[in-house]
């Protein structure tokens, strides 16, 4: 992954952390839970396929933009954090080379081969 696409994701990052400094949250919050879409690898327990599937829905940055704006929208807080949580996750993970994933296998992204 080139460093021109790091330095992307992590503008993207700290978009999210922004953000999230515009709630009333605590800081220890976003610490608590930038790890928790990763929750979405349990699907991996299920197959390569269904692995793909439940990661990519936590790791799309689509998606949690698309929750951020309905929790804007409807004025809860709640769901906003809920969408900077999964936009700033994704975000990071891709600075570490970490993309969506194809179902032949974890280690098969939309970035390349993880590990090579």
């Amino acid at each position: 992954m080139s460093k021109v696409l790091k330095m992307e994701e992590l503008v993207m990052f700290l978009f999210g952390v922004y953000l999230f400094s515009l709630l009333s949250y605590a800081w220890w919050w976003f610490v608590v839970l930038i790890l928790a879409p990763d929750i979405g690898m349990l699907g991996y327990l299920l197959g390569n396929k269904e692995g793909a599937i439940t990661y990519n829905i936590f790791h799309h940055k689509g998606i949690a933009l698309v929750i951020y704006v309905i929790g804007a929208y409807l004025s809860e807080p709640i769901v906003q954090l809920a969408g900077i949580i999964l936009f700033s996750h994704a975000a990071m993970d891709r600075i570490f080379g970490y993309g969506l994933k194809y179902d032949k296998g974890f280690k098969f992204t939309h970035l390349g081969e993880i590990g090579k």
